[in-house]
C-alpha cells in the first residue's frame, strides 16, 4: 500500500516538474537575418510552427507596431502564399530620403494557396524593414496565427521584463547598437576594390616585365642564328673553291 502510494506521488512530482519545466518555445516569433541596427535596414523572418496534429496552418497576420512606424516593409514572396500589405496613415507624418510620408504599413497577410503549414512544420516569412528606429531598442509584432480549423491562436502579449514568459507571446525583435561609421561597409568594399586594382596592376606589370624579358631573348636568339648562319655560309663557300681547286689541279 505505501509502495502504490509513493509510485503514484512520485508520478504526479514528475508530471508537475515536466510542466514547469517545458519551455513555450514553439510560437510565432522573429529573428533578423543577421543584424536589426537603430537607423537602418534588415531583413526579419517571421517563423512560424505547426502546434496542431490535426490542422494545418493556413494564415497569418502581423500587426506591425504604431509608436515606431516603418516606412518601408516589403515581404519576399513564399511559394504557395499570398501576402497582402495593408497601410494606414500616420497621424505624424515621416521624413524618409527627404520626403515626408504621411502612410506606413500597419499589417502583412499571408494566405495559404493550398494545404499551408502542416503539422510537424514550419514556415518563414521574411519581410524587408526600416528605416527602424533609433529611439527604441526593440519592437512588438502582434501575430494572429489561423488554422484549417478554423481556430485562432493570438499571439499578441507582450513580455514583460523580471516576469515569466506569456501563454501567447508576441514576436519581439531586438534592436542592435548602430555601428559609429554608417559607411563602414562601403568603406570595405572600396578598400577591396582598391586591393583588386592593385593586384591587377601589379599582375599586368609582371606580364609586360614578362613580355619584356621574352621579347629581349627572342632577338638574341635572332643574333646568335644569324651570325651561326654567316659563318656556316661562308664555310660552304671555302670548302667549293677548294674543291673546285683540286679537280682543276688532277
Amino acid at each position: 500500500m505505501k509502495a502504490s502510494r509513493i509510485a503514484a506521488a512520485a508520478a504526479v512530482a514528475g508530471v508537475a516538474v515536466l510542466t514547469v519545466s517545458t519551455p513555450s518555445f514553439a510560437h510565432v516569433s522573429v529573428q533578423p537575418e543577421g543584424t536589426a541596427a537603430k537607423g537602418g535596414y534588415a531583413v526579419v523572418d517571421f517563423k512560424v510552427p505547426n502546434e496542431r496534429d490535426n490542422a494545418s496552418t493556413t494564415k497569418l497576420e502581423i500587426t506591425f507596431p504604431t509608436d515606431h512606424p516603418l516606412a518601408s516593409v516589403m515581404p519576399q514572396p513564399v511559394d504557395g502564399w499570398d501576402a497582402k500589405v495593408t497601410k494606414s496613415k500616420l497621424d505624424k507624418p515621416l521624413e524618409m530620403h527627404g520626403k515626408k510620408i504621411d502612410e506606413a504599413v500597419s499589417k502583412v497577410t499571408w494566405t495559404a494557396k493550398g494545404d499551408g503549414i502542416e503539422p510537424g512544420f514550419f514556415q518563414k516569412f521574411p519581410v524587408s524593414v526600416g528605416t527602424l528606429p533609433e529611439d527604441a531598442d526593440e519592437l512588438v509584432f502582434k501575430a494572429l496565427q489561423t488554422y484549417s480549423n478554423k481556430e485562432v491562436v493570438r499571439w499578441i502579449e507582450v513580455p514583460q521584463e523580471g516576469q515569466e514568459e506569456p501563454e501567447h507571446p508576441a514576436p519581439v525583435l531586438a534592436l542592435s547598437e548602430a555601428t559609429e561609421d554608417g559607411h563602414s561597409h562601403g568603406a570595405a568594399a572600396d578598400k577591396d576594390a582598391e586591393d583588386t586594382a592593385g593586384a591587377e596592376n601589379a599582375s599586368a606589370k609582371t606580364s609586360a616585365s614578362a613580355d619584356e624579358g621574352d621579347s629581349g631573348g627572342t632577338d638574341t636568339t635572332a643574333r646568335v642564328l644569324g651570325v651561326v648562319g654567316i659563318v656556316v655560309g661562308a664555310a660552304g663557300v671555302a670548302y667549293g673553291v677548294l674543291a673546285g681547286r683540286r679537280r682543276t689541279t688532277a
